[in-house]
């Protein structure tokens, strides 16, 4: 064991956050404390990013008509998702894919503008942003489970369309809506396994050694 590692406990609070974490969908209402609000941004802006860019931008979004107008981006999104989805529209249709209006803080994660400026580590892999953005986004969602709180990461939106809603820059771009709160319980598995959409794959199946394939 390293001199460097947690405690036990430590450890143990650390993978526990990490196997409990769920993406959510059903939040019960209430609301989210600011000095916990506080700790959680503070949580995300401590993730790491590519060329210590910190790409990631936060919008808290406290109107109500504002929200409601970004959940029928949502919901204008999820219709032509069924459609895209041919014979599992139907399906889909029955799932229940965001909580916007249920949760008690909505925020977007963003892509800042003038990214083009920062080349270390992005010469040839420049999408090495959004993959700044996503860490952030993980740590946010790590943080949330310790406290107690749901969080859900919601895609189904233009991005134009919801950057202009919140009059975003030219060259930025929204990543995620994230739906924050208190919730009754945590999904024992994630939801869209229980709800029979799909199954998770054995890490065994995805782990290759020296080449791709190779076990």
């Amino acid at each position: 064991m390293s001199e460097q590692a947690f405690s036990a406990a430590e450890r143990a609070a650390v993978y526990r956050a990490i196997a409990e974490r769920r993406d959510m969908r059903h939040f019960s209402g209430g609301r989210v404390e600011p000095e916990v609000l506080a700790r959680l941004l503070q949580a995300a802006h401590q993730a790491p990013s590519v060329g210590l860019m910190q790409p990631w931008r936060f919008i808290r979004i406290t109107r109500p008509e504002l929200r409601q107008a970004i959940q029928a981006l949502v919901e204008a999104e999820r219709l032509r998702t069924a459609e895209a989805l041919g014979e599992r529209g139907d399906a889909f249709m029955r799932l229940k894919v965001e909580g916007i209006g249920d949760c008690a803080e909505l925020l977007v994660a963003a892509l800042m503008d003038k990214r083009e400026a920062h080349v270390f580590g992005r010469r040839t892999m420049p999408e090495m942003d959004l993959a700044s953005v996503a860490c952030a986004i993980q740590n946010l969602w790590l943080a949330a489970r310790a406290e107690g709180l749901g969080m859900g990461w919601v895609s189904l939106f233009e991005p134009q369309a919801l950057a202009e809603l919140l009059a975003m820059p030219p060259g930025s771009q929204p990543l995620a809506l994230l739906c924050l709160g208190p919730v009754t319980a945590f999904y024992e598995a994630p939801m869209l396994v229980q709800q029979g959409w799909t199954e998770s794959r054995a890490l065994s199946e995805l782990l290759f050694e020296d080449q791709w394939g190779t076990s």
